[in-house]
């Protein structure tokens, strides 16, 4: 039996642990989600807006293995949300495009000593022509028999959806078919090359057997984000720096429904495009403080309609090229919420 004084502190226990349990903690806000970062070239300077010096990555690597956070394999991160079931710490995934040279010879081995898992994604026409700067067919075999995950970039690393459905799937036929003959394993996810997606590729990927797909826009993934258009952090020389890596790696979603438009390739009639939303957070009380960015135009102008309807447009059309789009909600602990878009505007 409790003495009075015994009880008392029973008492302030229960209340603080109950209190304390319905705040949404670090570990509980990012526990339904993970952030998949994108790399392409290491120590090449003379390629800077795709390039991460040695110093850039050597920071993020000792900040993944210093932080609270868990790097895990791709397919397993998305097996785990695909499924319902939390992370205990924040998970990240890392990728990296177009099998230069330089991940063979720079960033592979510094992965490897992290002993950080890796999805490299590949595009199979340079290495079957022996480009100069790309990895070999033998050296992409050595990788897959260390453990690295291998997904398709398409054979030619063309413009998708500039190209007919058609082209399309003869070129992801034809990377297959490769990944087959030298591999032995066939990939089913892909890294649309560019970044650049419309609703006419994701007919064609799913016809080619792809279950996942992603681009090159920010964001942190979820249950309900689009798996044939996941979001990743890109990195290079500009965009490396370790204070942007940091609001990366901790970032989360920016939970929305009815997201408007459902095509990111933009024709004239649609230019600038009406980007819209329905929040589906659990709280609207920092809506407020939502902001939208787009490129060329800064900050946009938006519109809140009712309590959780979110609209905005740019003031005029988008240049013909790629146009990212991203808006931001902070959250408790210094961290943000992100939702990120890149249109494609034909010549």
């Amino acid at each position: 039996m409790f003495t009075l004084i015994g009880r008392s502190k029973w008492y302030i226990f229960l209340i603080l642990y109950t209190f304390s349990s319905m705040l949404p903690s670090g570990r509980a806000l990012a526990a339904g989600s993970a952030v998949i970062l994108m790399y392409h070239r290491f120590a090449e300077s003379r390629y800077p807006t795709t390039n991460t010096t040695i110093e850039q990555f050597k920071a993020h690597l000792e900040e993944l293995r210093d932080g609270d956070y868990s790097i895990k394999p791709i397919p397993e991160i998305l097996a785990t949300i695909r499924s319902g079931k939390k992370f205990t710490k924040k998970t990240i995934g890392i990728s990296i495009d177009d099998a230069f040279l330089s991940v063979y010879k720079v960033g592979w081995p510094m992965l490897r000593a992290a002993n950080f898992p890796v999805t490299l994604f590949v595009a199979t026409n340079p290495l079957d022509r022996k480009g100069r700067g790309y990895m070999s067919w033998d050296q992409l075999r050595e990788m897959v028999k260390a453990g690295v995950t291998i997904g398709s970039q398409t054979a030619s690393h063309l413009h998708m959806p500039l190209n007919s459905a058609k082209q399309n799937l003869a070129d992801l036929k034809a990377s297959a078919s490769r990944f087959k003959a030298e591999l032995g394993i066939t990939p089913k996810m892909i890294a649309y090359p560019y970044g650049e997606y419309s609703l006419a590729v994701n007919e064609v990927v799913r016809a080619a057997g792809f279950t996942t797909g992603f681009g090159q826009h920010s964001g942190a993934i979820y249950e309900n984000s689009d798996f044939f258009y996941l979001p990743r952090f890109t990195f290079n020389e500009t965009y490396g720096g370790i204070r942007r890596f940091r609001l990366a790696i901790r970032s989360l979603p920016l939970k929305v429904s009815d997201l408007m438009p459902t095509d990111p390739y933009l024709k004239d009639q649609n230019n600038p495009p009406l980007f819209g939303f329905t929040f589906d957070g659990t709280s609207t009380k920092n809506l407020s403080q939502l902001a939208c960015y787009a490129t060329g135009f800064g900050k946009i102008r938006i519109e809140r309609l009712g309590e959780r309807r979110i609209e905005a447009r740019a003031p005029r059309a988008f240049r013909p090229g790629r146009t990212r789009l991203n808006c931001t909600l902070p959250e408790k602990n210094g961290r943000w919420r992100w939702l990120g878009m890149q249109f494609l505007v034909p010549q």
